[in-house]
């Protein structure tokens, strides 16, 4: 084996840079080690130089983001769970003291109304349980039903979620205050194999406005959500 020694390493180095200053600029890439790309023959603009490991780099990311779905969302603004406000889906109990015709089971209806017994409907969307409860106290009184009402009301049954694709058991579940995507997860049997775990989509309507945003395991679910578990692809 030939070994150079430091005085002829260092004239072999010389004469190797002198070669490449002297060259024309595409033909000095071809001599310090770049590579050749297909070139037109005869059309020495096509000669271009790589680094091979960035090259490699470049792919990878332009495929991960290619394969990856939902990752173009935007993040959806977050939920803050608080005093639950009732809504289309709900199911309710009243109970009024000393009235047994004004108590029961209901249903909010799509318009957020309550059809309730005698009084007709009550508009209950937008507003807590107690809220609700005094807004019936209020109307009893004004129509003269009771002279001092007294109402309590409670959720019996949460306006449902969606829980969409890559997880066991796909469809629509009773919502619960404090749940997570990684619990409505759950809830749905879990992630399939093929599931990206890091985030999720989430469709939440707001009134008569419907957002699409990125949501992650830790992010907090409103009532009616529609959350979308997507698969990747490698």
């Amino acid at each position: 084996m030939l070994v150079r020694s430091g005085a002829s390493r260092a004239f072999f180095l010389a004469r190797k840079k002198q070669a490449i200053s002297g060259a024309p600029p595409l033909q000095q890439l071809r001599l310090a080690g770049g590579i050749r790309l297909p070139q037109k023959r005869g059309d020495e603009s096509f000669l271009v130089s790589f680094s091979r490991k960035g090259l490699l780099a470049c792919l990878l990311a332009l495929a991960a983001a290619a394969c990856t779905p939902g990752g173009d969302l935007q993040p959806l603004a977050d939920y803050t769970p608080g005093a639950y406000r009732l809504g289309g889906g709900d199911q309710i109990r009243v109970i009024t003291f000393g009235s047994d015709q004004l108590s029961g089971q209901f249903h909010v209806d799509d318009q957020g109304q309550v059809a309730m017994p005698l009084v007709g409907n009550i508009m209950a969307g937008g507003l807590t349980s107690t809220q609700f409860a005094a807004r019936l106290e209020d109307t009893l009184t004004s129509q003269k039903f009771l002279r001092e009402p007294k109402v309590s009301v409670e959720v019996l049954a949460y306006r449902p979620i969606f829980v969409l694709g890559e997880v066991s058991k796909p469809g629509q579940y009773n919502y619960s205050p404090g749940m997570t995507m990684l619990t409505a997860v759950a809830v749905a049997g879990g992630f399939t194999y093929r599931a990206v775990e890091a985030y999720a989509g989430d469709v939440r309507t707001v009134g008569e406005a419907a957002t699409e945003g990125k949501i992650t395991p830790h992010s907090f679910l409103a009532p009616g959500d529609v959350v979308k578990v997507y698969e990747r692809h490698f």
